[in-house]
Parts: structure tokens; C-alpha cells; sequence
């Protein structure tokens, strides 16, 4: 029998089979690509490359793999947590024997590709079929939008900024450096607005987000995250041997801001430390809500550091560049790259006046609204009143974005 409170959120619904679909063609395209630019790098005998995008490969492989071992530990810890009833052929869970198939599997870098295949065959399992189970395809939906935000900020993010930075290197471009910038760019635009919805199926069905509304988020996040890896690539083109300690300085920051926030993502010390990383490496390229209660002020702080930021990259590049190569694209760079970032604040700030979902629906007289935006309110009901069967993961990062006033109440199977 399903879990009863799980009616109180989202069922698991053919949008949500499209999307994991779309999500492992996305994948296999992004490693493909990946692999093929890999090989071009190699047979022109440019092992510098290579060896820098296989460096981000695996780094980003490993990560990801270490955060999905870790939600596996914890979840075969929750009573009644069976998936293998719900869908006997998926392998992610289920007997000890399959436990330890699925370890080995993550240690060779396949556990990633083993949870989309698993949460489409489930997918299809119950939407298709009609089977029981939609609790565990909606938690392995959950989990998958979180594991492609990470692989999208650590392999993503910075091979775009690779992949500009060697197009300004070499004055000159082959065909599959444009493919693969634009399979990265492709898969960090996907992600974050999927990871946002994903989020959003946590509130009320009255409180989901639109296209049109998906359309303006997907827009501001763009023009923030463009001008940040652009400025990226421009400095590390003049100065290459001081990009590395550039990163390692601010990663070591940002990890510290997240330690002082008081993160509790993970479910031990351990998985806590590499989550606070991986926030770090993400705070390099963009801004990420961590912790609960009013984060107005910290977004501020975030976003003028990043600013700041950012123009001593450009300012470096414009003060360091080759007049003669970059006579033809500098104006263009220093009016683009500083209007695109500002724009992009306007249009974040557009959003939550005028598209935010809660703005589309009425509300009662008398009653508070859903949600505040960015965690302007902590949750009136605690992540541990959330039903067992809903991802309680996500739900604590529901907690750290939203403020609502409708979640359930129904106690855990625990």
C-alpha cells in the first residue's frame, strides 16, 4: 500500500517520466561529448587539454558517485524502505547482494548512470504500467535533480570556462569545441531550472511553477552564471598560472561561510564536510541557498563579493591582454559581460515581483501566503514531520528556499 501521506505532495506524472528521460539523453550527450572532445585533444597532440578535461571528468565523476554512496547508506537505514516491492528489476536498492552490486558499480563510476536508468525503468514502471510505487520514483526523481546540480558546477561550469579560455588561447575554434560548449552551457541551463522545479514539487499544487515562469528563472540564472565563467576564462587567458590560486582562495572561503552557516544537508560528518565543498565550488560560479532563515542579506553580500569579483578578472584582462588579438571583441566583452550581470539581477528581482508562482494564484483573505522567496521565513513545520517516503533531503533544502505554511504534519513510519 503507498504511503497515505504522501497525497499531500506531488504523484508522480508523465512530466516527471519526460524529464528523467530528457535527463539521461542529456547525460549521455554531455559525457559523449565530452569523450569526443577528449579524443580530438589527444590525436593533435594537445595532452595538456586533455589531461585538464579528463581532470574535471573524473573529479566531477567522483563527487557525484560519493554523494549517491552516501543517500544510499543513509536511506537503507529508514524503516519499511523498500524499493525492490515497488519495482523488482531496479538494481539501486533492495537485498544485501544488490547493495553490494551497487557499491562496486559506484566505485567504477557507473552509480549516476545505474540512478537514471532506475529512475526511468520506475518511471515507466509506475506511469505506464499503472504499478504501485510512485513515492519511490518521485524520491529517486528528487534525488537525481540534486546529484545533476552538482555534475553540472563541478564539470560543466568550469569546462566551459576551459573551453572559452581555449578559444581565446588558440585565436581559433575546431567544430567540436563549439559542441561541447554548447552541450555545457545546454546541460547547466537544464539542471537548474529542473533542480528549481524539483524543489517547487515539495509546496502545493496551487504554488508549482509555470513554463512561463520556468522561462524567466532559467533567464536570470543565465545571465548570472555567463558573466561569471566569461570572466573566468578571460583572466585565466592572461594569467594562467594564477587561476588555480584564485579558485583555491575563494573555495576555501566559500567552504568556510558554509561551515559558519551551519549546514546540515547530510546525515554524518563526513558526507557534511564534502557537501560544504562541493557548496564551495558552486558558490565560485553561482549563488546557492544553504541554510535556513532570512538569507536577504547574505544573497547581497554574495552577489556584490561576486561583482567585485568579477570585475578585478576583467579589469586584469583588459590591463594584461594582447591588443593586436583582442582588438576586435574588447568592447564588446567589457559592455557585454558587465551589462549581462546586472541585467541579470533586474530580471531576478522581475521574477519575484511579477512571476513568482505564489503571485499567479489568490490567496485568502486572512491567510499567509505559500512562500516566501529565499528563505525569508524559516518552515513553521520541521523537516522531521515530513513523511518517511518523501526525500527529506530535498525537503531540507525546501526549508532553506521557501517559507510555507502547508506542508504536512502527518507523522514519519519511524
Amino acid at each position: 500500500m503507498e504511503n497515505p501521506a504522501f497525497g499531500c505532495f506531488s504523484r508522480y506524472s508523465w512530466l516527471d517520466f519526460l524529464f528523467a528521460v530528457i535527463g539521461v539523453c542529456t547525460f549521455l550527450f554531455d559525457i559523449g561529448s565530452d569523450v569526443w572532445l577528449a579524443k580530438e585533444f589527444y590525436q593533435h597532440g594537445e595532452f595538456f587539454w586533455f589531461a585538464a578535461l579528463l581532470g574535471f571528468m573524473l573529479v566531477s565523476s567522483a563527487v557525484v558517485q560519493m554523494f549517491s554512496w552516501f543517500w544510499i547508506q543513509y536511506d537503507s537505514q529508514l524503516e519499511n524502505y523498500d524499493f525492490e516491492t515497488a519495482c523488482r528489476r531496479v538494481i539501486l536498492f533492495g537485498s544485501p547482494k544488490r547493495v553490494r552490486l551497487t557499491g562496486f558499480l559506484h566505485i567504477c563510476q557507473l552509480g549516476f548512470l545505474l540512478r537514471h536508468i532506475s529512475a526511468v525503468w520506475l518511471g515507466f514502471c509506475v506511469w505506464w504500467r499503472g504499478e504501485k510505487g510512485s513515492e519511490y520514483a518521485v524520491y529517486l526523481t528528487h534525488d537525481l535533480s540534486m546529484l545533476r546540480l552538482i555534475e553540472t558546477f563541478c564539470e560543466s561550469a568550469p569546462q566551459l570556462s576551459l573551453m572559452i579560455y581555449i578559444m581565446l588561447h588558440n585565436s581559433q575554434a575546431r567544430t567540436i569545441q563549439y559542441v561541447s560548449a554548447i552541450a555545457s552551457t545546454t546541460s547547466i541551463a537544464w539542471m537548474v531550472v529542473d533542480y528549481h522545479r524539483s524543489l517547487r514539487s515539495f509546496l502545493p499544487d496551487k504554488s508549482k511553477q509555470g513554463w512561463l515562469s520556468s522561462a524567466v528563472y532559467f533567464l536570470w540564472n543565465l545571465l548570472l552564471i555567463a558573466p561569471r565563467v566569461v570572466t573566468v576564462a578571460l583572466f585565466t587567458s592572461v594569467l594562467p598560472c594564477y587561476i588555480a590560486a584564485h579558485f583555491l582562495c575563494l573555495w576555501l572561503a566559500f567552504v568556510l561561510w558554509a561551515w559558519l552557516q551551519g549546514t546540515n544537508f547530510m546525515d554524518s560528518p563526513a558526507g557534511e564536510w564534502l557537501y560544504r565543498a562541493t557548496i564551495g565550488l558552486i558558490w565560485y560560479f553561482s549563488w546557492f541557498n544553504v541554510a535556513e532563515g532570512k538569507t536577504r542579506g547574505r544573497s547581497i553580500i554574495y552577489h556584490t563579493f561576486a561583482l567585485t569579483d568579477s570585475g578585478v578578472l576583467l579589469f586584469s584582462w583588459w590591463w594584461l591582454r594582447d591588443l593586436e588579438t583582442t582588438q576586435s571583441y574588447t568592447l564588446l566583452v567589457l559592455i557585454l559581460v558587465p551589462l549581462s550581470y546586472v541585467m541579470g539581477l533586474l530580471v531576478k528581482t522581475l521574477y519575484y515581483c511579477c512571476f513568482h508562482p505564489t503571485l499567479w494564484q489568490p490567496v485568502d483573505s486572512g491567510k499567509a501566503p505559500d512562500d516566501v522567496p529565499d528563505g525569508d521565513a524559516a518552515f513553521v513545520q520541521a523537516v522531521s514531520s515530513v513523511p518517511e517516503f518523501v526525500n527529506k533531503r530535498m525537503a531540507k533544502h525546501v526549508s532553506n528556499f521557501y517559507s510555507t505554511r502547508t506542508l504536512p504534519t502527518t507523522k514519519t513510519n519511524g
